[in-house]
């Protein structure tokens, strides 16, 4: 389901409005070569106010994308560009905003849907299906601030690291 942005046409106003924004970029299209996959709260509706669009990629070589997206967006407002570790692992984000979001571009030398965004979109997606009243829990704990993968194991109870107990639920239960 995520692997294009056609559902956001469908999806709520603000679904409708990242679709939008994400066209007039023609960002799917530039990017294709890093095969693009749009994560986070947006996609699957569990979106706040200040909540961005999120785009992972596939970089291996950092150099040349860098000079491509500098092309693309280096003159929207607030563009930023670093390149830093995360979990040991090299990574290269780019941030900007355009059509009323902010965006975050973040690449790393892993297929995308190895990436830790993309499997707990999945992994989270499930559980909004599976849980009664998960996404109004959730959403109200990112109203105050805390980040989704917290909030997810706040309201379920997991105890240790969200960002890898959400990972291995996911896999215990055969979601990824």
């Amino acid at each position: 389901m995520f692997h294009t942005i056609c559902y956001l046409k469908q999806g709520n106003p603000r679904q409708q409005q990242a679709y939008k924004a994400i066209k007039q970029l023609n960002m799917m299209q530039d990017l294709i070569d890093y095969t693009p996959i749009l994560c986070g709260t947006i996609p699957i509706g569990i979106d706040v106010k200040d909540s961005d669009l999120d785009i992972i990629l596939e970089v291996n070589d950092f150099s040349d994308f860098k000079t491509r997206i500098i092309r693309l967006y280096g003159e929207h407002e607030e563009f930023t560009i670093k390149q830093i570790r995360i979990r040991d692992t090299p990574v290269i984000k780019t941030n900007f905003h355009y059509g009323g979001f902010e965006f975050e571009l973040f690449g790393q030398s892993k297929a995308v849907y190895e990436q830790y965004a993309y499997l707990h979109m999945i992994v989270e997606h499930h559980l909004l299906k599976e849980v009664s009243k998960l996404r109004e829990k959730v959403i109200h704990l990112k109203q105050q601030g805390i980040k989704t993968e917290p909030a997810f194991c706040e309201v379920l109870g997991i105890k240790g690291d969200p960002y890898e107990r959400l990972i291995e639920m996911g896999r215990e239960k055969g979601i990824i």
